[in-house]
């Protein structure tokens, strides 16, 4: 399991913050989306069955070709997709909903992106990965960033019920980096998001049978602030971006950077969101949002700062060549062979 950026050279970390920054992008499409289908008559739970159902159905082939015939691999990981779906996907979704039908969104945003400490907190105590200083003080600016970022501060009172939903969301958020930085089952991030999302749908037909998500459906355009779209392109744009792409660029980036780095880096979904809302819903950020959103900028660059510093920490020795390994003895002096005396 890889879980710190030095098992990887540089290159490998370069790609993984491109790939996270590209999964924290499509991730914070889908609130606005979402929201315009919405406001047309949908259900929030409609909308995240639909998106997981097109997602899963799009990447199931291609999940498959990727094992190169390695089923040995699928049944390994077959608990793991399992978890995925179940705590990665539909828990953090569900728990999410609930929060939300007693919090503000914000507030309940707020707890969710908690996430990456309770990711520290795991590495930390179930595998002996201690943090550095930096990933505490990084910690504290993304927190402090996330707080203006989502105007926590001017919101409603706070429900336990809610709150305790909303913890249950921010375990699913980190399972869902714990998870993806795991290889030891040998699942291509392809195969791992197709099952995972296919476990998720499941799931959610079943919580939508039970009653626990509203179904609402409704036809026509989706009106955003530069254009309407046809509610199909956005249902497309929805279940391919917003969950294929951003799932398999999770994990793939979360194999590379590790679990602890790649959650920080996913704060990342918040800053993409608001910026987005504001390009498609005209939900324009004031200038405290985007200070917040330059504190979270700070606290992932102080992180991964501290991902250098265990690097210096940990690394370990070059084995010794065998020249390393023959004895020198500086304080004695080389005795040369007697010249045989002629008779």
């Amino acid at each position: 399991m890889q879980t710190l950026t030095h098992d990887a050279p540089v290159g490998r970390v370069a790609s993984g913050l491109s790939l996270a920054l590209v999964s924290a992008g499509s991730f914070g499409l889908s609130g606005s989306l979402a929201r315009g289908l919405m406001d047309l008559g949908w259900s929030a739970g409609a909308a995240t069955l639909t998106r997981v159902g097109i997602a899963a159905l799009v990447l199931l082939v291609p999940g498959l070709l990727a094992l190169r015939g390695n089923w040995s691999a699928l049944r390994r990981g077959f608990r793991t997709i399992v978890a995925y779906g179940a705590f990665a996907v539909v828990g953090a979704q569900l728990c999410y909903f609930m929060a939300v039908s007693t919090l503000d969104v914000s507030v309940a945003l707020l707890i969710e992106y908690l996430a990456p400490v309770a990711v520290v907190a795991w590495m930390w105590l179930r595998h002996g990965h201690r943090p550095a200083k930096a990933t505490f003080v990084g910690a504290g600016f993304a927190a402090a960033g996330l707080v203006l970022l989502l105007d926590v501060l001017g919101g409603g009172p706070l429900s336990t019920t809610g709150v305790a939903w909303a913890l249950g969301a921010m375990v699913g958020a980190a399972v869902y980096f714990v998870i993806s930085g795991d290889d030891s089952t040998g699942l291509p991030p392809l195969t791992l998001a197709a099952g995972g999302l296919l476990v998720a749908f499941v799931g959610l037909v079943i919580a939508a049978v039970a009653g626990i998500l509203p179904m609402a459906f409704a036809n026509g355009s989706v009106h955003f602030v530069p254009f309407d779209a046809p509610v199909w392109a956005v249902l497309a744009a929805l279940g391919v971006i917003t969950a294929g792409v951003s799932y398999v660029a999770g994990i793939a980036a979360t194999r590379r950077l590790g679990s602890r780095l790649a959650s920080f880096v996913g704060l990342f979904e918040v800053v993409a969101a608001t910026l987005l809302a504001w390009l498609l819903l005209g939900q324009a950020p004031g200038g405290i949002q985007l200070a917040g959103a330059g504190l979270v900028l700070i606290g992932v660059i102080v992180v991964k700062l501290g991902e250098r510093e265990i690097e210096a920490s940990t690394a370990e020795p070059l084995p010794p060549t065998p020249a390393d390994l023959e004895p020198v003895n500086v304080d004695e002096p080389t005795v040369e062979p007697p010249t045989p005396v002629a008779a």
